[in-house]
């Protein structure tokens, strides 16, 4: 057993690079994409550029699902005999099982875990592992790791202009009555994050209204922020045309772009677009 070294874990919503996963050892569990009666692995059995033109392809919309309770038991079996000690960061627990599935794991297999709901996905959820992992290099104890990534939540920003009012719908992440609102007065839809949750934050009469929305989220909050995405859906055009406008305005912040990860993707719809940071 290596007690000197923490078990690091999340969940395949976190968009963290290939290199990064492999050279800290990140056991990362997957979420599930389903079209129709087959089930994919994201971004193991199905990557996002797969899946956004089976996405265009399918008559019906796919579903999504979390890992089962033997898969997440099966892992921390496994860190159990690796590590004394683990810390699992995952999406949002009011959108998806991940996070009540480590927190059930752990308590079964008898590992000393720390599981952090991030109240977030994607970048911010990458990035929270990611800042956590350079505390462990920098030296810092399981305990002040703890403490520290505990500030994360409230740090991270989510904003999205959903592609899909129709997929956000059906997926239960809005009311019927807000789709059929918005669609009917021809009308955008901000959506972010609160607590967790997956919520409406501005209806406006554009698409460039939306996009100026969350702009104007960015520059209230730009003195304690030093990077952000420009997350997308299968709309890369955009996200780069935007990224080049964000670059010209926020001269201090570094400009990255993101493409959504299949689950979130799934509930979002093609072309969507937004930001995303966590705050320093």
């Amino acid at each position: 057993m290596n007690s000197s070294k923490i078990g690091w874990v999340t969940d395949s919503t976190a968009t963290l690079s290939a290199d990064f996963i492999k050279k800290h050892n990140i056991h990362v569990v997957p979420l599930y994409v389903i079209f129709g009666e087959t089930s994919y692995k994201e971004n193991i059995e199905i990557g996002s550029k797969e899946f956004y033109k089976k996405l265009a392809e399918s008559k019906t919309l796919p579903k999504t699902s979390q890992p089962s309770p033997g898969e997440m038991i099966e892992l921390f079996q496994e860190l159990k005999g690796k590590y004394e000690r683990v810390i699992a960061i995952h999406v949002t627990g009011a959108l998806t099982g991940a996070y009540s599935g480590a927190l059930s794991a752990a308590a079964e297999t008898g590992v000393d875990t720390f599981v952090l709901d991030s109240q977030i996905g994607s970048f911010p959820l990458g990035k929270m592992v990611e800042r956590a992992v350079e505390l462990e290099q920098q030296g810092k104890s399981y305990e002040d790791i703890v403490a520290e990534i505990k500030t994360y939540p409230a740090k991270a920003r989510l904003f999205l202009t959903p592609g899909s009012l129709e997929q956000l719908h059906k997926g239960g992440r809005v009311t019927g009555t807000q789709a059929v609102f918005a669609t009917l007065l021809n009308m955008k839809v901000v959506m972010k994050f609160d607590e967790g949750r997956a919520v409406l934050s501005d209806k406006v009469r554009s698409h460039k209204r939306a996009i100026g929305k969350m702009v104007d989220y960015l520059e209230e909050e730009k003195s304690h922020v030093k990077e952000v995405t420009v997350i997308h859906a299968d709309n890369l055009k955009e996200a780069t045309s935007w990224q080049t406008e964000l670059e010209k305005q926020f001269k201090d912040i570094s400009i990255s772009i993101t493409e959504l990860s299949p689950v979130p993707g799934s509930h979002t719809g093609r072309g969507t677009v937004g930001l995303a940071w966590l705050g320093e």
